[in-house]
């Protein structure tokens, strides 16, 4: 089969891999309909170094089940489902608390012998507590709605709900990559009323207000904090979604957050420390966030894609097929594309 293999920064390829086959009785042979390339994807390919062997990569995607091991009892082939940008039992004492994430017999795509999700089939480990099935469709929209469900979506859930976004708050989201706009749809969908996309891409924020941002802030730095702080009569917002993954980032976060809110970092730290200092503590600010949780959400938003009422998959702007991801990450890289969609 056909798979992408990162050797180093800006040297992404498509080869052709041994296809996948059944390891273990709980494992699912996964043919891929719809996968995607992540900002997240973007950092190893600014600054990996060189592999002499490379290293599959993806880890959004979506398909139809083809094989099942013996062990297999929630999917069966024909399938339709849905595989979370980490895999897990759901059964162990951290997937019971709804922290998939840190699962203790999982792990992440394209790591330890499982394959990518950039590709055209994937061996998928601890399939009943990693897929969710879902029902078919042979609706482009509605399949880039349920991709995003895969981590997006969720990610951008999990910045408002572990910043205890309510209704009738101020929100700030720093960021207008795909997750930041999944956060603005997110802290929509919990109830904020006022909600403030830190943002300098027109075509990106405009996308942003039709989800639900009632204010776009384009300075970036202390201009910036300060321009959110006119908006909310100098106080702040009530939490701030940060969605970048710099420090400049966090810096702007912790600038813009009102006393007693909450910053919730879900862009993946570019660094390693930050200002976490007395003037935070002083003013009883909640530094969260973390890797979001995906297979947790997935069943809480998605009636809400499956119905219409949200419709995540706009943050696509861009398909291409499997041979054309190389151009895919690179229309990315130089900010052409918002993120860009796989398909067959």
């Amino acid at each position: 089969m056909r798979a992408t293999v990162i050797y180093g920064a800006g040297d992404v390829r498509v080869e052709t891999v041994p296809d996948p086959k059944l390891v273990e009785p709980t494992d699912v042979i996964l043919r891929v309909v719809r996968s995607c390339i992540c900002g997240s994807d973007l950092w190893p390919y600014a600054d990996m170094a060189p592999s002499e062997h490379g290293r599959r990569i993806g880890h959004e995607f979506l398909g139809i089940v083809e094989e099942t091991g013996a062990d297999v009892t929630t999917v069966k082939k024909g399938d339709l489902a849905i595989a979370p940008f980490v895999w897990s039992d759901n059964t162990c004492v951290f997937c019971r608390e709804g922290l998939q994430t840190s699962c203790l017999h999982g792990g992440f795509w394209g790591a330890k012998g499982v394959d990518g999700g950039q590709g055209e089939a994937v061996r998928v480990p601890q399939a009943d507590g990693t897929l969710v099935p879902v029902p078919h469709t042979g609706d482009d929209a509605l399949l880039a709605s349920l991709l995003t469900l895969s981590d997006v979506f969720p990610t951008g859930h999990h910045a408002a709900t572990k910043a205890r976004v309510t209704r009738g708050q101020n929100v700030t989201v720093i960021g207008d990559g795909a997750v930041g706009l999944s956060a603005v749809l997110a802290a929509k969908r919990l109830g904020a009323e006022r909600i403030v996309l830190m943002g300098r891409h027109r075509a990106r924020t405009d996308l942003g207000r039709e989800f639900g941002a009632t204010d776009v802030v384009a300075e970036r730095g202390e201009e910036g904090i300060e321009k959110v702080r006119e908006l909310t009569g100098g106080e702040g917002t009530h939490a701030v979604l940060e969605c970048v993954g710099t420090k400049a980032a966090f810096e702007m976060a912790i600038g813009a957050v009102r006393p007693g809110g909450a910053v919730s970092r879900v862009g993946v730290p570019q660094y390693e420390e930050g200002p976490i200092g007395p003037a935070v503590f002083r003013r009883n600010v909640t530094v969260t966030g973390g890797v979001a949780p995906a297979r947790h959400y997935i069943p809480e938003l998605l009636p809400d894609v499956l119905e219409g009422r949200y419709q995540p998959g706009r943050v696509f702007d861009r398909a291409i097929d499997v041979e054309g991801v190389p151009d895919g990450y690179r229309a990315m890289a130089d900010r052409e594309a918002l993120k860009v969609l796989i398909k067959p």
